[in-house]
């Protein structure tokens, strides 16, 4: 006889976030390829799907086996045969033990060619675990996921050879580093998101959320932030003119750039200039913008 659950788990304030996922489908079915806002392991438990990305490209993924995809890696996948399947979806790593995981990143390499790795008996029982508990569709616990995927981080780092579970990490720090790299070489040409996503091949969606899980902020928070740190720098310790500063960060008028030094700095750019000249160190007085202030200055597009 099965025991049934004591609690109305229906009622839990803590839900699912969704960082698992159980598939089922059938031989032929296509996902186009579509760039990962998060990253993403793939658990192949039965049939045969065809995986094509920058690390695997062409490679048919068999039963029992199972591949890492980063952040910001585009993939693209068929069902060769009707398969079923696992994905587990994080930003970082539940781990259990820091330190496992330290020495897995200081050793990562790039290896020569990508290799799915197999699942060992530890594995399954987990997964196992993880699609009875996700078949229990209006009882399922997310504080109980949760401690699964710890699970599932402790054997992977601990149970794994050493310079195996190394490569197979390895794309997590270069997809991270790649687009650290092109926020930084192109916020300041950029006027919005849209602008930003564009610049980059993303859809302005994906754009966003692949901007939050790395930074942790909504995007136009960030780039009004950093606008923000280019003016004030440029105002205290460049000879540039008042206008050709404006210009520089994209406001459509000297009056837009005006209200935005009011609502930021809490004065006119030119006072806040002779400020400066007299010695005063000038900072920022809010962290957010008002809509008023974020109209003003011309970014009614950054908008999240």
């Amino acid at each position: 006889m099965q025991c049934g659950r004591r609690i109305d788990c229906t009622s839990c304030s803590q839900k699912n976030e969704g960082i698992w996922g159980y598939h089922q489908y059938p031989k032929g079915r296509h996902f186009a390829a579509e760039k990962n806002t998060q990253n993403c392991i793939i658990f192949l438990l039965k049939g045969e799907l065809l995986v094509n990305s920058e690390e695997y490209p062409g490679t048919t993924l068999l039963e029992r086996q199972f591949i890492l995809q980063a952040i910001g890696s585009k993939v693209e996948l068929l069902a060769l045969t009707d398969v079923e399947y696992i994905q587990f979806w994080f930003t970082e790593l539940p781990l259990i033990c820091e330190l496992s995981y330290k020495e897995i990143l200081e050793n990562s390499e790039m290896p020569l060619v990508y290799t799915p790795l197999t699942l060992i008996s530890k594995l399954n029982i987990i997964l196992s675990d993880v699609i009875d508990h996700l078949k229990e569709q209006s009882i399922v616990c997310d504080k109980y996921l949760y401690l699964k995927a710890e699970e599932l981080t402790y054997v992977l780092t601990n149970y794994y050879p050493l310079p195996q579970i190394s490569r197979f990490f390895y794309p997590i720090s270069t997809y991270t580093e790649s687009f650290h790299y092109f926020v930084m070489q192109n916020y300041d040409k950029v006027k919005n998101v849209e602008d930003f996503a564009h610049l980059g091949g993303y859809a302005t969606t994906t754009f966003r959320r692949l901007f939050k899980n790395l930074y942790g902020v909504p995007v136009y928070e960030w780039i009004l932030d950093k606008k923000r740190e280019g003016v004030l720098n440029d105002l205290q310790f460049t000879n540039m003119r008042i206008s050709a500063i404006s210009s520089r960060y994209g406001f459509d008028s000297l009056s837009h750039f005006a209200h935005f030094c009011k609502d930021s700095f809490g004065d006119t750019p030119r006072a806040l200039r002779k400020r400066a000249a007299g010695g005063e160190k000038l900072s920022v007085i809010k962290n957010t913008v008002t809509d008023k202030a974020k109209n003003n200055e011309g970014l009614d597009n950054i908008t999240e």
